[in-house]
């Protein structure tokens, strides 16, 4: 089962930094932003990081959240969210659950070596548990301010 567009997102539950674990379920009532990168600590993942983190208080103001999910273990999270001063949580999808979910396992080529990784996706959900978009092979560079709008329309549209 894969997560479709205006449908309710599937209850999941990950382990996130700060020692916590992420629900779902514990969310509602706020705009969800979930973001999907490859790895810590590499330029990509790292300056989409920072754009999310020097935006913070837009979306704040949006009565939305930003959560972080890779494949990296906890201990890197802790690592890669303390060096760039993130002010949002990195979920740790080891078992690829939640990657299953948002189907964002793709065959990549690097180098020539083809192997499984994530493709870097974001996912807006509302304050209701639903989709409400998908952004799929994102390309960091004005991707934030991008995903920004979005969530400015979607409050404008359920103020409606």
């Amino acid at each position: 089962m894969t997560v479709e567009v205006n449908k309710k997102v599937p209850a999941f539950n990950l382990p996130a930094t700060g020692e916590q674990t992420i629900r779902l379920s514990s969310l509602k009532g706020k705009n969800v932003i979930i973001y999907f990168y490859p790895k810590d600590n590499t330029p990509g993942c790292t300056q989409e990081g920072q754009d999310f983190r020097d935006n913070i208080t837009k979306f704040k103001r949006q009565n939305c959240i930003i959560l972080g999910v890779s494949r990296d273990t906890l201990k890197a999270h802790e690592n890669f969210k303390t060096k760039h001063k993130f002010p949002f949580d990195l979920l740790s999808d080891t078992e690829e659950e939640l990657c299953k979910l948002f189907d964002v396992i793709k065959l990549k080529n690097l180098y020539g070596k083809k192997h499984l990784g994530i493709e870097r996706s974001t996912f807006l959900i509302n304050d209701k548990g639903v989709l409400k978009q998908e952004w799929r092979k994102v390309k960091v560079k004005g991707h934030v301010e991008e995903v920004l709008i979005a969530v400015k329309a979607l409050n404008k549209e359920s103020r409606k």
